[in-house]
């Protein structure tokens, strides 16, 4: 089965790429659900939160040290954003390829879903 996301890190789907190293890549959402809406993906293929294993530990934590560094700058660090990561169906998990939605730029409601 083929993963959207592997296929943008391997440079075979477009994608608008906004940052990325030897570990990660992020991207702004097809499908934007705020003005700010970037994924985090990780270059490795982990496919939920479930099969995280203790070597991703680090490579987990990197992610969110990126999407800090991304909020600001894209100016919503200060106003606040949210990070959202969907594990399975009925969270709305859609790509089985773990990630970090990065939401910003308009307030925020909750409960969110």
């Amino acid at each position: 089965m083929t993963c959207i996301f592997c296929e943008i890190i391997q440079k075979k789907r477009p994608a608008k790429i906004i940052y990325e190293d030897e570990l990660v890549v992020a991207f702004n959402d097809m499908n934007p659900q705020a003005p700010v809406h970037v994924l985090v993906i990780p270059k490795k293929h982990i496919p939920t939160l479930l099969d995280i294993k203790d070597e991703d530990k680090v490579l987990l934590g990197y992610l969110f040290q990126i999407a800090n560094k991304i909020a600001k700058d894209k100016g919503v660090s200060g106003r606040g954003f949210r990070l959202v990561i969907n594990c399975n169906p009925e969270s709305g998990q859609t790509i089985y390829h773990v990630h970090l939605h990065i939401l910003g730029g308009r307030w925020m409601h909750w409960p969110p879903g």
